[in-house]
């Protein structure tokens, strides 16, 4: 075995045990990432009778591409980037492909929720049916809800806030069918503003809802 696909086996191995301390999921997630892609690099190197240079090339490319998440941007994570542009036309939802290949929808509170509540307002409804009626088609599909608030009220009011905020998204998501095992939500509360918190449109912008999708590739 070629010295460098020995090298990525044992940084797989490193990376795995790590992951049993106190990483964050994301930092699992993207460790684990950077180790399989490593390893699959180097292997591809090999395989293909590459030479040292090549097989360390295939494993530093795979890594790079494992620690982006591994995930797939596919025709059908096409298709529903597009449905929903153009269901969110006019609405002010932002509508993007991740550099780690997630579709990302970030919706502000004139769409979603008002300060202080958690009620999804009646123009935020059929943008979760839609982006529901997407995801029956993706069994691939790891769904991520974060919800933020603005700085009206204490840190501790708004890390609820939050929280109760991706809830409320992932609950209306189940009612139309999809798994609740398959949607994560996170509240981050105050703590990540996009705008001035001094404005009330700033403060507007803050109140908000992240919607997140990933199409893993799977083995078999």
């Amino acid at each position: 075995m070629h010295k460098k696909l020995v090298l990525a086996t044992s940084a797989l191995a490193v990376v795995l045990s790590g992951c049993a301390g106190g990483m964050t999921d994301t930092q699992r997630r993207t460790g684990i990432g950077a180790g399989a892609g490593a390893l699959a690099g180097a292997a591809i190197g090999s395989a293909t009778g590459g030479d040292r240079g090549a097989i360390g090339t295939g494993a530093a490319v795979g890594a790079a591409a494992g620690a982006l998440g591994g995930y797939l941007w596919s025709q059908r994570m096409e298709a529903q980037k597009r449905e929903m542009e153009a269901a969110t036309q006019g609405t002010g939802i932002d509508v993007t492909q991740t550099p780690n290949n997630e579709l990302k929808l970030a919706i502000p509170s004139d769409v979603s929720f008002d300060t202080g509540k958690a009620a999804i307002k009646p123009n935020f409804a059929p943008i979760l049916n839609q982006f529901a009626n997407g995801l029956r088609n993706n069994p691939n599909a790891e769904v991520r809800i974060i919800g933020h608030t603005d700085s009206t009220g204490g840190e501790a009011l708004n890390d609820r806030l939050s929280m109760n905020r991706a809830t409320a998204a992932r609950d209306h998501l189940v009612a139309r069918g999809l798994a609740a095992e398959s949607l994560a939500v996170e509240g981050r509360g105050e703590h990540e503003p996009v705008a001035d918190n001094d404005t009330a449109a700033g403060r507007a912008q803050n109140r908000r809802v992240e919607l997140f999708v990933g199409e893993r590739t799977r083995a078999g």
